[in-house]
């Protein structure tokens, strides 16, 4: 048997996550998620998005079950429940597939530069 054939890191394979064909798009995202029925709210980095949910660091972990919702920048707050929990992360598993692009559209509406953000200080010309 290969040692190496499965990451020590990854999850179980009882939901099947090894045999995904949904492509994960790897970013590095701040997200709020909170418990259902609970109104506090927490931020965590959020290291790779699908269609299909999500994987996060998350330092104490999620019991698995669990059902959470998580608010991805540009689309809103997903509803979703923990698969997995393990090493400082979690996977969730959404309960309606998303458009994880959408994540990754510049938050701006503007065409232009803000005038807060521009140089205070000019070049003297030569």
């Amino acid at each position: 048997m290969d040692q190496y054939s499965q990451d020590p890191l990854s999850a179980p394979d009882e939901d099947g996550a090894h045999n995904r064909q949904e492509s994960r798009d790897s970013l590095f995202l701040m997200a709020d998620f909170r418990v259902v029925g609970s109104s506090d709210v927490h931020a965590l980095r959020v290291r790779n998005l699908s269609a299909g949910g999500l994987m996060a660091e998350l330092a104490g972990g999620l019991e698995q079950g669990l059902r959470v919702e998580f608010d991805v920048r540009g689309i809103g707050w997903v509803p979703g429940q923990v698969a997995w929990s393990a090493a400082g992360r979690i996977g969730v598993a959404f309960d309606q597939q998303i458009d994880p692009l959408l994540a990754r559209k510049p938050v701006g509406q503007g065409a232009q530069t803000p005038t807060f953000v521009k140089p205070i200080f000019s070049r003297p010309s030569r």
